[in-house]
C-alpha cells in the first residue's frame, strides 16, 4: 500500500498532546473502534532541532512498539489473546499518542474476528492510516509466549563511572570528543536514561544504546549528559531524536546509532531507534525492566 493510498484519519486531525485523552479520565470503549486513535505531527518537535520538513532527514530508523494487552473474541464468543510487535517507520509525518494506542486495543476485547489474521489487517490498516505510512504488524501468539527472551543492551556501561551530576535539564555543553586523536569504533549503554510525559508529568524510564565511529566521545560527559534529560518533558521519539542530534552535531561521528528501550506504561513499551546509515534493524528484545 502507497502511502498516498493510505486511508486518512477520521476521528482527530493531529493537533497537540494537550488535545489528547492524555491525564483525562475516559471510558474504555467495548467493541472494535479505529477512532480512539489520535495522530500527533512529528514536524513541531523536529522544527525545535533545526530539522526541517522540506529537507532530508540525518536519520533513517524506527519507533518499535511492543503491546500486552491486546484480546478480542473469535466467532463463537471465546476469548483469544496475543502480544503486538509494531514497526512504525521515522519517515512517518505522524505518531499515535501512546494513550489512544492504549484505548484502541482495548477496544477489540468484546468485538467478534474470524481469525488472528483478521485482527491483524484491521491495526495495520488503522495504525497505517493514523501514522501516515505503513506500519509493520506481528501478533505473536501464545504458544510463542515462552520464546520470548530478555537480555539487556550489550556495550560498555557508562553507569559504572562514579561522578557528579548537577544537570537535570537537557545540557549538549556537556558533550565533547578528542578530535585530534584516532577514531575509534565502540557502543555505550546506559539504565540512566529519564524524561517525563509532557501532558501528565509520569516518569519515562529507560535504557539507551549508543553505537558510533569517529572521534572517541568523553564518556563522563555524555552519563552527564544523559542524566540531564531528568527533568526533561517530552515523548520517548523525541527525546531519542534530541539525543541523536546533540551528539551528531557536537561529536561529529561518521556513523551514529541510537536506540532506547523505554519501561512500560498502560501495557505498551516505546523503543525509537534512529541511525546515520543503513543498518539492520535491533532484534526486539526486552530488557528486565521492561
Amino acid at each position: 500500500m502507497s502511502d498516498s493510498s493510505l486511508p486518512q484519519p477520521t476521528a482527530h486531525e493531529p493537533h497537540g498532546p494537550a488535545d489528547s485523552q492524555l491525564g483525562r479520565a475516559v471510558s474504555y470503549p467495548d467493541h472494535y473502534d479505529p477512532t480512539q486513535l489520535f495522530p500527533l505531527p512529528r514536524a513541531t518537535q523536529r522544527a525545535a532541532l533545526g530539522l526541517r520538513a522540506d529537507a532530508p532527514l540525518p536519520f533513517t530508523g524506527a519507533d518499535l512498539w511492543t503491546a500486552f494487552e491486546l484480546s478480542w473474541l473469535t466467532p463463537r464468543g471465546r476469548p483469544q489473546v496475543a502480544l503486538v510487535q509494531l514497526t512504525v517507520p521515522c519517515e512517518s509525518p505522524r505518531i499515535v499518542e501512546s494513550k489512544s494506542v492504549k484505548l484502541y486495543l482495548n477496544s477489540f476485547h468484546m468485538s467478534r474476528f474470524e481469525s488472528a489474521d483478521e485482527v491483524r489487517s484491521h491495526l495495520v490498516d488503522d495504525l497505517s492510516a493514523a501514522c501516515g505510512q505503513r506500519v509493520g504488524v506481528k501478533l505473536i501468539l501464545p504458544d510463542g509466549f515462552d520464546a520470548q527472551p530478555i537480555h539487556e543492551l550489550d556495550g560498555v556501561n557508562l553507569d559504572r563511572l562514579d561522578l557528579d551530576c548537577e544537570h537535570y535539564l537537557p545540557a549538549p555543553e556537556l558533550l565533547s570528543a578528542q578530535f585530534d586523536e584516532q577514531p575509534v569504533q565502540e557502543t555505550l549503554v546506559s539504565n540512566l536514561l529519564k524524561s517525563n510525559c509532557p501532558v501528565t508529568g509520569q516518569p519515562d524510564w529507560a535504557s539507551v544504546q549508543i553505537g558510533y565511529s569517529g572521534p572517541q566521545i568523553d564518556q563522563p560527559g555524555l552519563l552527564r549528559y544523559l542524566v540531564s534529560f531528568r527533568g526533561h518533558s517530552d515523548f520517548h521519539e523525541h527525546c531519542v531524536e534530541r539525543i541523536f542530534m546533540d551528539l551528531w552535531t557536537r561529536c561529529r561521528p561518521t556513523r551514529l546509532q541510537v536506540y532506547a528501550r523505554y519501561t512500560r506504561r498502560g501495557g505498551l513499551d516505546i523503543n525509537p531507534w534512529r541511525t546515520s546509515h543503513p543498518a539492520a534493524m535491533p532484534k526486539l528484545v526486552r530488557t528486565a525492566r521492561q
